[in-house]
């Protein structure tokens, strides 16, 4: 189970723990409501810290790699050949196949 969604039905346990206890408590709903999400985020910021940092590394990472794509697709835009090479060679190997040579993408071309 990914780090995010562990970190979101964790955020929504404490939610409806904190929102059961507020039960018998004689006040108007919306306001056991807004009580109960008030006390669920601070609960967890301190009983889900490390969901939360795994959270923030697998984000950060995603966005890394995302980044240090587009900046790739730029320089190849921008008429890069190793970057469009590089490039060819990560639609590859994310498509479980052999990543071509330089040499056997020209035999293909002609």
């Amino acid at each position: 189970m990914s780090a995010a969604v562990k970190y979101t039905l964790g955020r929504l346990g404490l939610f409806a723990a904190a929102f059961t206890a507020l039960l018998p408590v004689p006040l108007n709903p919306l306001v056991k409501l807004m009580v109960a999400f008030v006390a669920s985020a601070a609960l967890s910021f301190l009983v889900l810290r490390k969901w939360r940092d795994e959270m923030a590394e697998q984000l950060g990472s995603i966005a890394s790699r995302r980044a240090a794509e587009k900046e790739r697709l730029r320089s190849a835009l921008a008429g890069d050949e190793s970057a469009a090479a590089a490039g060819d060679r990560v639609t590859a190997a994310d498509a479980d196949e052999p990543a071509a040579t330089p040499d056997q993408t020209l035999k293909g071309r002609a």
